[in-house]
């Protein structure tokens, strides 16, 4: 018998989805408060807050997809923009934040999201693009 986790992005979703409506309700009331134009974001979370809205933005756009009558094939091309998103914002916490083990998650997002999106695309019977160095790897020394 074989023994199965959920992946540590499931559980803080399924963590959300728990929470109170009280304690959800606040935690949206804090999230919109930073769009209020007359309350400015502190200086140095600036350029997070930006570079976050452009990869929420750009997996929304990427997201709406025309149906193509195949379940599999739409889903996908729903879910690989959605997990590049995922990608895009941990990459934003490596390079503003500080927290250790949140950076440590975020690192974990960005491998185990690459994953599941070769996954889904060889489900699919798709090519994947040359290897790459991970976006948070150095580029290797010139030989």
């Amino acid at each position: 018998m074989r023994c199965s986790m959920l992946p540590l992005a499931a559980l803080v979703t399924m963590a959300c989805l728990a929470a109170p409506p009280a304690e959800a309700q606040q935690a949206a009331t804090s999230a919109s408060t930073l769009t209020d134009a007359s309350r400015e974001p502190p200086v140095d979370e600036a350029p997070f807050l930006a570079e976050n809205s452009a990869a929420m933005n750009s997996m929304m756009a990427r997201m709406s997809v025309k149906p193509t009558g195949d379940v599999d094939v739409d889903f996908a091309a729903m879910m690989i923009p959605h997990h590049q998103g995922a990608i895009d914002m941990a990459l934003a916490e490596l390079r503003y934040g500080k927290n250790e083990q949140l950076r440590r998650i975020a690192q974990e997002i960005i491998v185990d999201q690459q994953q599941e999106i070769a996954a889904m695309r060889l489900a699919l019977g798709q090519k994947l693009p040359p290897s790459t160095a991970a976006p948070t790897q150095a580029a290797a020394p010139p030989r």
